[in-house]
């Protein structure tokens, strides 16, 4: 990050202190050094998701991004601070083009207004918008390996299923629905009458429940790349992982009404569950890895399938050096014919 100037910086904190709570949040739980480069990955970010939110067309928005992400990743972004500094991040910390092209797909989903079948296409909309999310701060941390990979990205889908299981009626007044649509048949739960008449039901309420039972299994998996993680950044994870299931919790003691109300946790609530987060990790060790959801396979194998290069050892730049030096040597005996 030493080659990004002082105005960009602070564009991008300004960015991230004005937008997302839970991203900045997440930020202030992990250790300083995390803060900057996860502020130029917001920021970046939030400029795809605006360009595209604000489009008259969703899908002729998304081309112009996909060649701005491309300019970002030939080392010429666009004179942008959002940009240069993320493509200075993604040179960084190596950071494969398709984890934040999947982020601006899912952006372009939305926009759209997509609607999912099934649990299994909400997942892939969810590795999108949130587990590449998870993913590319895995890699801030400067954890690679795929099962910390793996469970990154399906704390990912659990977050964002939990935020669909909480926003189900602000979702329909804008048009949007995200629960899978399978699901909704079983129940009787006629996706257009609904998005007509907003309107919590008994069977509506059977539906979140099983969003929220999917989202827990993923919380449990998750649980087991924590000890994969630098010390410093396992407390904050935990943390995370414990108020966003709280927040599930909060609507089922609303009866998993989440259509006349919003849950919320209060903050005293979310101390505890931080501190419950926090503690749990005690004795937490790393588990035989599960394979990565069929959602998430494809980012977990973009970051194998890129390592970044290791840094030179002392002795082989001792050895250039040297070489260096010979050659110089060389030069100046041979005179002006040798330049």
């Amino acid at each position: 990050m030493k080659d990004l100037s002082a105005e960009d910086r602070a564009a991008c904190r300004a960015m991230l202190a004005g937008g997302s709570k839970s991203f900045r949040a997440a930020a202030l739980l992990l250790p300083s050094r995390i803060a900057e480069p996860a502020a130029a990955l917001y920021a970046f970010c939030r400029v795809a998701d605006d360009a595209i939110d604000e489009a008259p067309d969703a899908a002729a928005a998304l081309p112009p991004l996909q060649r701005r992400l491309d300019a970002i990743y030939a080392g010429r972004p666009q004179p942008h601070p959002a940009d240069r500094a993320f493509a200075v991040v993604a040179r960084d910390f190596a950071i494969p083009q398709v984890l934040p092209a999947a982020l601006l797909e899912g952006f372009a989903w939305d926009a759209e207004g997509r609607r999912y079948a099934d649990l299994a296409a909400l997942e892939a909309y969810a590795a999108r918008v949130a587990a590449t999310v998870g993913a590319m701060m895995t890699l801030l941390m400067g954890v690679r390996c795929p099962a910390a990979l793996a469970r990154a990205c399906d704390l990912g889908v659990a977050m964002q299923l939990t935020n669909i299981a909480r926003d189900v009626g602000e979702d329909a007044r804008n048009g949007r629905l995200y629960l899978p649509l399978d699901w909704m048949a079983q129940e009787g739960v006629s996706a257009q009458a609904f998005l007509a008449r907003p309107a919590f039901t008994p069977a509506l309420g059977r539906v979140v429940q099983r969003l929220l039972d999917a989202a827990d299994l993923l919380y449990a998996r998750a649980e087991d790349g924590f000890a994969r993680l630098p010390w410093d950044c396992r407390a904050g994870i935990g943390a995370a992982r414990h108020v966003y299931a709280g927040i599930g919790r909060a609507v089922e003691r609303q009866g998993h009404d989440s259509v006349s109300r919003r849950a919320t946790v209060p903050n005293r609530r979310k101390a505890l569950l931080m501190a419950r987060g926090v503690a749990a990790l005690a004795a937490r060790r790393a588990a035989n890895p599960a394979p990565p959801l069929p959602a998430t396979r494809f980012l977990v194998e973009a970051v194998a399938a890129q390592q970044p290069q290791p840094a030179a050892s002392l002795a082989d730049r001792i050895a250039r050096a040297v070489a260096l030096f010979d050659r110089l040597a060389q030069d100046a005996a041979l005179g002006p014919m040798a330049r």
